[in-house]
């Protein structure tokens, strides 16, 4: 699985020209699923986010976790986070995951952050056309691949 993990004073997501989702301070996830992944790489991706230390502490360092400062997560899905870029100037998404395996991942993945202790983690639609705004704090933005901790055989 990979992410892309932004730090922001705030975030929303319009579909078909209505809001569906808006966070405050928090992070603004990008989730995209490869065809190999695994329970393991949900699981993995939202422990790993859910204590990625980024906001700052009493000293303006970058100490505190999403859960210290009460922040909030609104997680989009975005298969082409798994484009393949090594040939020519047309991405290749033959590795992103299949649709309904994906979206079942990408569910889980939101279910899992507040698992281990995020309070709020709003979603964008899966599949849907989606416009996304923010305001990137720092900026500060931090990429995922989870294809660093699980060994694939």
């Amino acid at each position: 699985m990979k992410a892309v993990v932004q730090r922001v004073k705030n975030a929303g997501v319009t579909v078909d020209g209505t809001e569906i989702s808006r966070i405050g301070k928090g992070y603004m996830i990008l989730v995209g699923v490869m065809d190999d992944d695994t329970p393991e790489d949900v699981d993995i991706l939202a422990r790993k986010i859910s204590s990625l230390r980024i906001f700052e502490d009493e000293n303006e360092k970058m100490n505190l976790d999403i859960k210290d400062v009460d922040g909030e997560v609104l997680a989009v899905s975005q298969f082409t986070l798994c484009a393949d870029v090594k040939k020519g100037n047309r991405p290749s998404f033959v590795r992103s995951g299949d649709p309904k395996r994906a979206n079942e991942y990408y569910e889980e993945f939101c279910r899992k952050l507040k698992e281990y202790g995020v309070k709020e983690v709003k979603k964008g639609i899966f599949g849907a056309d989606m416009k996304v705004d923010l305001v990137n704090d720092g900026p500060v933005t931090i990429i995922y691949d989870t294809e660093i901790w699980v060994k694939r055989c």
